[in-house]
């Protein structure tokens, strides 16, 4: 039914007959169910985008799906204004709002967070054993090339990482505890009163120091020090991404994951400071990726490109070579890096790679090996030994952020050779260097245009349970569910769904009142073109009100008091008191939300 209002905006805009179209969907949602949704609609986006890249529709493209001349049946009279149906070629000026309107209706269920099946978990994990066993392969062919990368890494990163050592080796490194769940069960403040640190941390990072907010030997007797075949693996789990496939992470122990929060705020700062990392790694901004990547959709000057299991394929040995030349930061993140994982099904194993998704060091590292890679490839494309005048020519031009890639489209298939060559996949399916069509940092773009779509995160809630009968679990799920379809009508909303907005609307009239409101209320307001609505006046604050739903985080009772407390003090960043006055008595990540009606400010 949220298909069908979305079909009947996308027509309207397009001037089309969405009729067949939608006859279509009903006969194939009775019979497929949601995966046609969620999977088969979304394998239509991707091609389509793929056809928008190479200029014309291929004839492996949209299978399973019923052609007329060379293009689809389905969403056939918007494909008519981007194609030409006799040939597949694309048109010279095809429609934007057609493109946009396809995108919407094919990509919007792609991603919403459902259960994977038993067997796509299963699927899923055996990936990560063959990506594991993929990444010892190349290992063994990673000292042919490691001179070059090593002195390319030098080149980009070395006077940072001669930073980070000096500070490292005279400061040391503030540690600092991360709101995720570890894979010793430790939540909110019962990280602050742990007990059990490897001795390979001990090298580096004494837990008298580290541990206690204040000398006393006899700490050290409470202390649980773990040789290495002792310590406790990383927990390999798998959480929602898509109904095709889960997201697999890796809880880190919390000795762990505390010594890596810390390096990590360093490495961050030194990012920022850093002539070169500052434009060509730094993550404080998804921006400039999006720029360069609606430039690169307006003359075709930049490539966007996508790495598939992108942390997973960064081998410790590529972080070992990054650092050669800087032993006490080496040290420092050897002696935090988990190496070996329980993998449901297989038991622990022994990691070949640096660190899964989970680890804080992750991201940046991952982030400093392709950017190291990338310029490998630029100096394959110009032929000779790059200098750092070459590199500093590229400002502006060349963008790691993550495992989103963008590179000058010239060097583009040198920079993919190199990136196969160290082992990583090239996601193809999302990677655009050719055509007016490109995607980074969640943004897409064809000929300058943004086409973007609002994609719907969660199921719709259902009206028909009573409240009173629901577990807690299940009133938690359902109150993400209706914060996520306010988000949801809220955005289409802004992108000019008005039908979708009128049908949602009563939808959620059903579980909530849903009055106006502006973005910046505390409310689940409704945002509406004649401003917010008023339903009263607090004469303490003189101000108006609104009735409205509000959403509450229901934060886990966690009781912290004597050398926890103080040791939590000392780790504060900043001069300002805790935000929280009760953060000593309640931590951690909410346990369920609730949805609560209040009289609220409607701005």
């Amino acid at each position: 039914m949220l298909l069908k209002e979305v079909l009947s905006d996308e027509s309207a805009w397009c001037h089309v007959s969405a009729t067949q179209d939608l006859k279509t969907i009903q006969r194939r949602v009775e019979h497929e169910g949601i995966s046609f949704l969620t999977i088969s609609l979304t394998n239509y986006g991707k091609d389509f985008e793929k056809s928008l890249a190479q200029g014309y529709v291929g004839r492996q493209s949209f299978l399973g799906f019923t052609r007329k001349g060379e293009l689809p049946l389905l969403f056939g009279g918007f494909l008519d204004l981007v194609f030409d149906r006799a040939s597949g070629r694309l048109l010279d000026v095809p429609s934007i709002d057609a493109i946009r309107s396809v995108r919407q209706l094919t990509l919007m269920f792609g991603k919403v967070k459902i259960e994977c099946s038993k067997e796509r978990i299963d699927k899923a994990v055996d990936s990560y054993i063959k990506c594991e066993q993929e990444v010892r392969l190349h290992d063994s062919y990673f000292s042919s090339y490691q001179a070059e990368f090593v002195r390319m890494s030098h080149l980009l990163f070395g006077e940072m990482f001669s930073k980070l050592n000096l500070k490292i080796q005279h400061e040391g490194v503030l540690p600092k505890h991360g709101k995720g769940s570890t894979a010793d069960g430790f939540r909110g403040n019962a990280k602050y009163l742990q007990t059990e640190w490897p001795l390979r941390l001990e090298e580096e990072f004494p837990a008298m120091e580290y541990l206690s907010p204040r000398w006393a030997e006899e700490f050290l007797d409470s202390v649980n020090f773990l040789e290495p075949g002792q310590e406790r693996p990383v927990k390999v789990i798998t959480v929602p991404k898509t109904l095709k496939t889960p997201r697999i992470i890796a809880e880190e122990p919390v000795a762990m994951q505390y010594v890596q929060q810390g390096i990590l705020e360093l490495m961050s700062e030194a990012t920022r400071a850093d002539d070169i990392a500052r434009w060509l790694i730094c993550s404080d901004s998804q921006d400039p990726n999006r720029d360069l990547a609606r430039k690169g959709s307006i003359d075709g000057s930049f490539a966007t490109l996508d790495l598939s299991e992108a942390s997973d394929r960064v081998s410790n040995q590529h972080v070992r070579a990054l650092l050669t030349y800087h032993p006490i930061f080496a040290r420092a993140v050897d002696a935090c890096r988990s190496r070996k994982a329980d993998v449901p099904g297989y038991g622990v194993i022994r990691l070949a790679k640096f660190a899964s998704m989970g680890s804080a060091l992750c991201f940046p590292f991952e982030a400093i090996v392709f950017a190291t890679v990338v310029f490998l490839g630029i100096q394959d494309a110009l032929n000779r030994p790059i200098r750092k005048s070459d590199v500093m020519s590229l400002q502006g031009q060349v963008r790691v952020y993550g495992d989103d890639i963008i590179v000058p489209v010239d060097y583009a298939n040198h920079v993919v050779a190199r990136l196969e060559t160290f082992g990583f996949r090239v996601n193809r399916s999302k990677s655009f260097w050719t055509g007016l069509f490109r995607e980074s940092c969640g943004k897409e773009y064809y000929a300058g245009e943004d086409v973007s779509l609002t994609r719907l995160r969660r199921v719709l809630p259902t009206p028909h349970e009573h409240a009173r009968s629901m577990t807690q679990r299940k009133k938690s799920e359902r109150s993400l569910e209706i914060v996520s379809l306010v988000s949801f009508r809220n955005r289409m909303f802004k992108s000019g769904h008005w039908q979708v907005t009128r049908w949602l609307d009563p939808l959620i009239e059903e579980f909530i009142p849903f009055p106006a409101g502006l973005e910046t209320s505390p409310a689940l307001a409704k945002l509406s073109s004649l401003g917010y609505e008023t339903h009263g006046t607090n004469h303490l604050l003189q101000r108006p009100f609104i009735t409205a739903a509000v959403k509450k985080d229901v934060t886990p009772k966690d009781n912290l008091e004597g050398d926890g407390a103080l040791m939590k003090f000392f780790l504060k960043r900043g001069l300002d008191p805790f935000a929280d006055k009760r953060h000593l008595e309640r931590a951690g990540r909410p346990v369920s939300v609730d949805i609560k009606i209040r009289n609220v400010s409607p701005f």
